[in-house]
């Protein structure tokens, strides 16, 4: 699987070896983690990736990528689907980034990179949610277009649809009907 770049960086589609490690919070040779890889959320996103693996199989291109910046090559926060595409072509969303490398924009160039991906396999409704406290993710969400359609006690919810003439049908395989 190919790894997405964007100007600033790469995002690295997880494997399960990586996500392992990630859970163990041991980096293996080669990985470059920054100082505050993996956080809670990393943990969260590579532990549901190997729960995918376990029940469904290998989710790419629809699982976890790492967010590495291009100067050093350091993971600094992670972002994915949370599964794959639906039978309508519609995914749910999540990312992190670790607090030093916040406000800098990454988020932002992460999350865009990742509509733009999903839009070219085919999906249509990209959902992500934000806790109400959590202003600056709320931000990123309407940075890049996304639009708020709702809230309860916790959180508010997200979403944006595909723009039009993007979204290509999405193969049988990919919405994981058979």
């Amino acid at each position: 699987m190919t790894d997405l770049r964007t100007a600033r960086l790469v995002l690295h589609a997880m494997t399960p070896e990586e996500a392992e490690r990630i859970v163990a919070g041991k980096p293996g040779e080669g990985d470059l983690w920054g100082p505050e890889y993996p956080d809670a959320m990393d943990v969260e996103g590579a532990t549901d990736l190997l729960k995918a693996c376990a029940t469904t199989g290998d989710p790419r291109p629809f699982g976890n990528y790492e967010i590495r910046r291009r100067l050093d090559g350091r993971a600094v926060g992670g972002l994915g689907f949370n599964r794959v595409p639906d039978a309508d072509g519609t995914v749910t969303i999540g990312y992190s980034l670790n607090a030093s490398v916040r406000g800098r924009g990454y988020a932002s160039e992460a999350l865009r990179a990742l509509l733009d991906f999903a839009w070219s396999r085919g999906v249509t409704l990209v959902k992500a949610d934000a806790d109400l406290g959590n202003l600056a993710s709320q931000r990123v969400m309407r940075a890049v277009g996304m639009r708020e359609v709702g809230e309860d006690h916790r959180v508010r919810y997200f979403e944006l649809a595909a723009p039009a003439g993007a979204a290509q049908p999405l193969p049988p395989s990919a919405s994981g009907s058979s």
